[in-house]
């Protein structure tokens, strides 16, 4: 997959928070209009109110409109703000009373009311003007009241109400935002413990994941099982074929090399005794080859699945001892075990003896006659075998990849081995949860300690 990295998460989260920003100011919006469309309609009833009362307190005696001017009419439009008011009065197109110039367009006096925000004397009012016919003799008299008041007060309740909207629309979209970060984690959250199960596995557990998943995820890990199931078979399928290459080809080896030593024994020229020996040394080294295969098949197999029971280390180490102590004797070597005492641990007991037998066997190969290898097992700070020599040691500057597969020293030439003694020695210490650690003696010789 190319292309540059991206987190689902952050997306995710940046979506939520984004839906809730845009919801957020939709909300501030909304409300800020609403308000302003009832604090409208609200001075705009008291405005009509005000040129009612004017009207109604108007009559016209002898042809002349008297017009006593309530209190009410008036007193009615005080605000916190001390908005100023402004009047007009008009019978048809003359002027009588007011502010000139406040009036509006002429308009039908049945009507009702009609409303306006316009400047006047430098500031925006809110105009309410209502026309009405009053009786008089011989004919109606068209009478005209227009009351304005400024939006000072208006402004002030609009902005409190913006305020207030603003606040409530922050603390919306921080809301809003929290619950988006705690959403976007808890429906990651499973992706995440299927990742960490995964990543807690060893590089051979290729089990399948059986942990509850939401259904969006069932579709990858059901994907994701397939590939293990096939990679598991593969694997098993690789191993088996191993082990049987190397059972098949140790069984003729053994043959081949009784009648190579048999043939040795009736030549009598040095040239044909020389092509002998080297003829039974590539028989020992592809025989310990096949073998170690074998061995290391057997170890990959068996660390997917551990069959562990209690088992003490001590024993485990006496009966490796017991084994290989007359081998020891041909090549000239003592061969000791040196504990405390009984060294219990939970453990695969085959492992454990494959291990140490390949630990002991190299001890063997690298020694120099008369010399002593040493096994010790100790129980603290955590089980450990030891295994020491007085050979040659490992080489300094390779020691770190000497645990690798096929991986022999520059001073293990001429020696016959197959460079997975050692792997299967780590390979066994890390299916226990423990390490692999080699060292060179001070006085000379190798170290090889297995930590479970």
């Amino acid at each position: 997959m190319t292309g540059r990295p991206w987190s689902l998460r952050r997306r995710l989260t940046l979506t939520l928070i984004g839906g809730a920003a845009v919801l957020a100011i939709l909300f501030y919006l909304v409300v800020r209009t609403y308000a302003q469309q009832i604090a409208q309609q609200s001075q705009d009833r008291i405005l009509e109110a005000s040129v009612t009362s004017l009207l109604d307190a108007a009559v016209v005696r002898d042809g002349q409109i008297e017009l006593d001017v309530p209190y009410a009419a008036f007193s009615m439009l005080d605000t916190a703000a001390d908005d100023r008011v402004f009047y007009a009065i008009q019978q048809g197109n003359e002027f009588l009373s007011g502010y000139d110039g406040l009036a509006l367009d002429d308009a039908d006096p049945g009507a009702g009311p009609i409303f306006a925000t316009r400047a006047f004397q430098g500031t925006q009012v809110r105009v309410a003007r209502l026309t009405r016919n009053l009786p008089a003799s011989p004919r109606p008299v068209l009478l005209t009241v227009s009351v304005a008041q400024t939006r000072d007060s208006l402004a002030g309740t609009l902005w409190t109400i913006s305020v207030n909207a603003a606040v409530f629309g922050a603390a919306f979209f921080l809301l809003a935002a929290g619950m988006a970060l705690w959403t976007s984690a808890s429906t990651l959250r499973p992706l995440g413990q299927i990742a960490a199960s995964v990543a807690r596995r060893g590089p051979g557990d290729l089990r399948p994941v059986i942990r509850p998943v939401p259904l969006e995820l069932s579709p990858l890990v059901a994907s994701f099982n397939s590939l293990m199931t096939r990679l598991s078979h593969s694997l098993t399928q690789s191993e088996t074929f191993i082990a049987e290459a190397a059972h098949r080809v140790r069984t003729p080896l053994a043959t081949v090399r009784s009648h190579a030593e048999a043939t040795l024994m009736r030549v009598d020229k040095d040239e044909n005794r020389q092509a002998l020996r080297s003829m039974i040394r590539a028989i020992d080294e592809s025989s310990r080859a096949a073998g170690q295969l074998l061995d290391h098949a057997m170890v990959t197999f068996r660390s997917d699945q551990l069959e562990t029971q209690d088992v003490d280390l001590v024993t485990i180490c006496s009966e490796i001892v017991d084994r290989l102590t007359p081998v020891a004797e041909m090549m000239d070597l003592e061969l000791g075990l040196q504990s405390d005492g009984p060294v219990p641990v939970r453990a695969d007991p085959i492992l454990i003896q494959n291990a140490v037998r390949n630990l002991v066997d190299n001890a063997l190969k690298y020694s120099a006659a008369e010399g002593a290898i040493q096994i010790t097992v100790t129980a603290r700070p955590s089980p450990t075998i030891t295994v020491t020599d007085q050979g040659i040691g490992f080489p300094q500057t390779e020691m770190a990849s000497l645990s690798q597969r096929f991986q022999r020293g520059d001073n293990a030439k001429g020696t016959v081995g197959s460079g997975l003694g050692l792997t299967i020695a780590k390979d066994v210490a890390e299916a226990h949860g423990g390490r692999l650690e080699l060292r060179n003696m001070e006085a000379g010789g190798a170290c090889a300690i297995l930590h479970l």
